[in-house]
């Protein structure tokens, strides 16, 4: 492969797109957000099958398989040294971090009470961004962002009956992990095609995942069914790769704070997806909070930074 030129630039961040990008970025994170609200469900469906380790470690080394025969088929150069460190981010929050905590929450948690590390998700992600790229949103952006992820929170608190159990360390351990591989991720595809951030993330974690699933399989048995493959195929292609593509895609081109906020719908979707996959009964509570969301989606999408 070849080494990409160092001479390549980090485009500015606060760059005006024009409405035409807008759009079809937006639209490429909102099909992001799709394919993450089946992530926990899918989970669940992996683990009737998979032990915890074992499901982690596979499914990250079959999305760097994938990754890697689209790297080598576009004959895609190898990122400069500058951003290994960046990608190390990504590959520790995104690809290492978040799959292996909340799949070890999900062994004693449903799946709409991990639900609260997506609903705060977009709030830190938001925040770190601002932190991490000097992006300053407007006072009405935080506002309905605080508003949205109050109105998730408070109804994933009230779906789960108020009680915490220690599946929510490894949940709010996730949530930090992640936010940090978001924004790190959304910095990237800056200056590389999104698909490759994740790619080469995926690749980067090969050395550790594919010695850890050959030590997982032995050590974890293994039920292979329908809702077991099922699932183990899709975390590893729909959320680890293809989700992840246009999810840093759609950073790009409306920024990571907007992209953010977009998940305030993704636990509403996740509990949508439970009660169709998993049977799990929601309460009437449910299209008050998904009004609440969307209205303050509609708001810190038309919020200028």
């Amino acid at each position: 492969m070849k080494t990409q030129s160092s001479a390549i630039a980090p485009a500015p961040i606060a760059v005006s797109t024009p409405a035409a990008s807008r759009s079809a970025g937006t639209l490429q994170a909102a099909l992001g957000v799709v394919a993450f609200s089946l992530t926990f469900p899918a989970t669940a469906w992996g683990l009737e099958g998979f032990g915890p380790w074992s499901l982690v470690a596979v499914r990250s080394v079959l999305a760097a398989l994938i990754a890697g025969g689209c790297l080598l088929a576009v004959g895609a150069p190898v990122p400069a040294r500058r951003h290994w460190a960046g990608l190390a981010v990504v590959a520790a929050g995104v690809v290492v971090g978040f799959p292996m905590l909340t799949t070890l929450a999900l062994q004693t948690s449903t799946t709409a009470h991990a639900a609260v590390v997506v609903g705060l998700l977009p709030l830190t992600t938001a925040l770190l961004s601002a932190l991490r790229t000097g992006t300053r949103p407007s006072r009405t952006f935080w506002l309905a962002a605080l508003a949205g992820a109050g109105a998730v929170v408070a109804f994933t608190v009230q779906q789960s009956g108020g009680a915490l159990s220690t599946a929510d360390l490894y949940l709010f351990g996730a949530l930090l992990v992640c936010a940090a591989g978001y924004t790190e991720g959304g910095r990237l595809a800056r200056v590389m095609p999104g698909w490759q951030v994740i790619g080469w993330a995926l690749v980067l974690c090969l050395p550790l995942s594919v010695p850890a699933a050959a030590v997982a399989l032995t050590y974890e048995p293994v039920a292979l069914t329908g809702h077991s493959v099922a699932g183990l195929l899709w975390v590893a292609a729909g959320s680890q790769f293809l989700g992840l593509v246009v999810w840093y895609r759609g950073m790009a081109a409306i920024g990571i704070p907007k992209a953010s906020q977009l998940q305030l719908a993704q636990p509403l979707l996740t509990l949508v997806w439970s009660v169709l996959l998993l049977g799990e009964h929601l309460t009437p509570a449910a299209p008050l909070t998904a009004a609440a969301v969307l209205v303050c989606i509609a708001v810190t999408q038309r919020a200028r930074g």
